[in-house]
């Protein structure tokens, strides 16, 4: 009985393959998010920053940034979100969020006191929706209490509901809701922690 020749040179051949340096990797995932933006079916863009505050994820749809999530609000389970609500064409394409990370950079090097970047509010509506587009008109450097953010998007007895919509803010930091205390001044909760809002709000106050 005859055996197929063993295969030499396996190692060898293993061995001889190019390494891939980040820099390949990162015009690699460029050149498929171009190709794939071309093509009609990019929904759902991502990419990564590195913060004071830890790397936060950033999401962006045609229509503008979609989510911002924390490391603590775990990114893989958020990409699995956007694809089930929103479309399973989520691919990393970082050239989609370049704007966002600049402005994210320059706001953490304090020379940007409010974005000015699209956004995509569609997974908020009713009186959440009506908070988060207040919250953006809150000061640069100052607080507001959440018994003021519910008045001011139309309730005023809706405090628990604008504490609510504030622990969903799907973008946070540039839907400013780490600007929303409690009204003794304590700083309440933060879906990206309490350590992270006090360095926001302690950043905004040194300016």
């Amino acid at each position: 009985m005859s055996t197929a020749p063993a295969i030499s040179g396996s190692r060898d051949l293993v061995t001889a393959l190019p390494e891939v340096d980040d820099e390949t990797v990162r015009r690699l995932h460029a050149r498929l998010g171009a190709a794939a933006a071309a093509a009609g079916i990019l929904e759902v863009a991502y990419r990564t920053v590195d913060t004071p505050v830890g790397p936060l994820l950033l999401a962006a749809t045609e229509q503008g940034l979609v989510r911002v999530a924390y490391a603590l609000q775990d990114h893989d389970r958020v990409l699995e979100q956007l694809a089930a609500t929103i479309s399973p064409r989520v691919l990393r394409a970082p050239q989609r969020l370049d704007s966002a990370a600049r402005e994210i950079e320059e706001y953490f090097a304090r020379q940007r006191t409010a974005f000015d970047l699209p956004l995509d509010l569609r997974r908020s509506s009713g009186f959440r929706r009506s908070v988060l587009a207040y919250l953006p008109q809150i000061p640069y450097g100052t607080t507001a209490s959440y018994t003021a953010v519910a008045a001011a998007a139309g309730n005023p007895k809706a405090v628990r509901a604008a504490g609510t919509a504030c622990a969903t803010n799907p973008l946070p930091l540039v839907v400013p809701c780490h600007r929303v205390v409690r009204s003794d001044g304590t700083l309440g909760g933060y879906g990206g922690g309490l350590e992270a809002k006090q360095i926001l709000l302690m950043l905004e106050a040194e300016r």
